[in-house]
């Protein structure tokens, strides 16, 4: 994948196999990118198939991000195609419902692996790249779950709230070295993230979600636009300003209606 001979530039895709990382990446793909993608399941290698129907040169890697070696593993990867990372979009995320105490703490542990200390590692990395270079554009996806205290998510949304903020301090600090960092800010999107954090019980699970398609679309054009922050859809958008006048407390109790075990009987 010489950049010479393909005169594209390179996006790196995190959590890619499937959702919104999946439609980010096709969003590169389809305005002339390259492609490295990653993801912790072997459906990663299905949707480098697909990407490639766009005439880009896709590596697909699996690799598990919540651990130090899965990250060293996928960086080598990249370094190992010789060419300067354009974009990078850290979308690896993964979520879980229930109570906390109920929950199995190897999993709350991989949680908080995959969400922060596997992407913050990874942007540590190619970032500093970036920087030598004096060019790239870094986009996180965050979560409108960032702005609430997640009763029965704990976990996931303090996680989020970590991106969400880590994501307006890196782009102050780099405000001046040719990098733009942006924060995507969806709600609840129809992926398959709600069947694996075991909340297709609950309210949030069952109700009605935003396409991964059009979410994507807006983080990706923001990214571009070099816009710090982008919350997906009108609802979101008000959601999220209400989060920030209104008691954290109150906050919580509202998320338990939504995220309970067996709220979506209610």
């Amino acid at each position: 994948m010489n950049p010479v001979e393909t005169g594209r530039g390179l996006a790196v895709v995190t959590g890619a196999s499937t959702g919104i990382g999946y439609e980010l990446a096709k969003c590169a793909a389809q305005d002339g990118y390259d492609l490295v993608i990653a993801a912790d399941e072997p459906q990663i290698q299905d949707a480098g198939v697909k990407l490639r129907e766009f005439g880009g040169k896709v590596e697909a890697m699996q690799a598990d991000l919540a651990t130090p070696d899965g990250v060293r593993r996928f960086v080598a990867g990249i370094t190992a195609l010789g060419r300067p990372v354009d974009l990078l979009m850290a979308n690896a995320g993964r979520g879980l419902g229930n109570g906390f105490l109920d929950e199995d703490i190897r999993e709350v542990q991989r949680v908080v692996d995959t969400n922060i200390s596997g992407t913050i590692a990874l942007v540590h990395d190619i970032g500093n790249r970036m920087r030598a270079r004096g060019q790239g554009r870094i986009l996180f996806t965050g979560s409108i779950a960032g702005f609430v205290p997640g009763t029965f998510q704990a976990v996931y949304n303090c996680t989020k709230a970590f991106i969400n903020s880590f994501s307006f301090a890196l782009r102050e600090e780099l405000k001046d070295t040719g990098i733009t960092v942006t924060c995507l800010m969806p709600g609840a999107t129809d992926t398959e993230f709600f069947e694996r954090a075991d909340l297709m019980d609950t309210q949030v699970g069952q109700s009605k979600k935003d396409d991964p398609a059009v979410v994507a679309k807006i983080g990706y054009d923001a990214m571009m636009d070099g816009e710090g922050d982008v919350v997906s859809g009108w609802k979101n958008k008000l959601m999220a300003a209400a989060a920030n006048i209104t008691p954290a407390g109150m906050l919580a109790k509202q998320h338990r209606k939504m995220a309970e075990p067996g709220s979506a009987n209610n």
